[in-house]
């Protein structure tokens, strides 16, 4: 069983440019009742309503064969916890998508590769994604090369599950979409756009608490404005981040 959380066809039909296919998600996950959890709020809730996106939530369980519906199962060679099954892992994704699909298959994994702005970009550009999210120790190394998933990691820590790593990957995505944000430019200057952390940013009131907007902000001179963005930027990631100083 699957719950899908896609506008319906006539709010589609209204929203979505003539010929183009929204951007589709489909997760396969132990808990769908999580979705679309926070996704259903904000930009990415008002474009899933507005047909730019749609989401199906797949239950694993459901593809299961035995009396209890096991999922899982003890590791090879002991040691704690539970194992995630090929056999049942292959059959959900089988049925979720067909084998020319040409979404990526995603692993929520803190194994994976570390997610960044370029692969956020990657995806935003493509058809959508089919996300697995593992629980447990972790999934069957068989189906993972098997079916091809590409693992993905949101960070150097572990989650109790895939889940929130999903939703972190899609909130990403989605506000990439055409039409979704308000600004062309909204996707473009902030942080890791060109491999740097994002300038400061003020607004009003002028002064707060005896602390004053940079005059430049307030010149008038675009070209001055532009420079100190970038000094700033510079001077934030060496700071905070140098290693993307470093790959840059």
């Amino acid at each position: 069983m699957s719950d899908s959380f896609a506008a319906s066809k006539d709010e589609a039909e209204t929203a979505a440019p003539a010929g183009t296919e929204p951007w589709r998600a489909t997760i396969l996950t132990l808990y769908p009742e999580m979705f679309p959890g926070t996704l259903g709020q904000s930009l990415s809730g008002k474009a899933m309503a507005e047909g730019k996106w749609s989401l199906d939530a797949v239950n694993i369980r459901d593809s299961a064969t035995t009396k209890h519906r096991n999922v899982d199962d003890t590791p090879a060679g002991g040691g704690p916890g539970m194992v995630m099954r090929a056999d049942v892992v292959a059959r959900a994704l089988d049925g979720a998508a067909p084998a020319d699909d040409p979404r990526p298959r995603l692993l929520m994994s803190p194994r994976g590769k570390p997610l960044d702005q370029a692969r956020v970009r990657e995806l935003a550009a493509g058809p959508g994604a089919l996300i697995l999210c593992g629980r447990f120790e972790g999934v069957d190394e068989r189906v993972i090369e098997a079916r091809k998933l590409e693992e993905v990691s949101i960070g150097d820590y572990v989650l109790s599950g895939g889940e929130l790593g999903a939703m972190v990957l899609l909130d990403a995505v989605v506000r990439l979409l055409p039409g979704v944000m308000g600004g062309a430019e909204s996707g473009t200057e902030e942080s890791f756009e060109g491999g740097l952390l994002e300038y400061p940013h003020y607004t009003r009131p002028r002064e707060w608490e005896g602390r004053t907007i940079p005059d430049v902000l307030l010149s008038g001179d675009h070209a001055a404005i532009a420079k100190w963005r970038r000094q700033q930027a510079e001077r934030i990631t060496a700071e905070r981040r140098p290693d993307l100083l470093d790959k840059g």
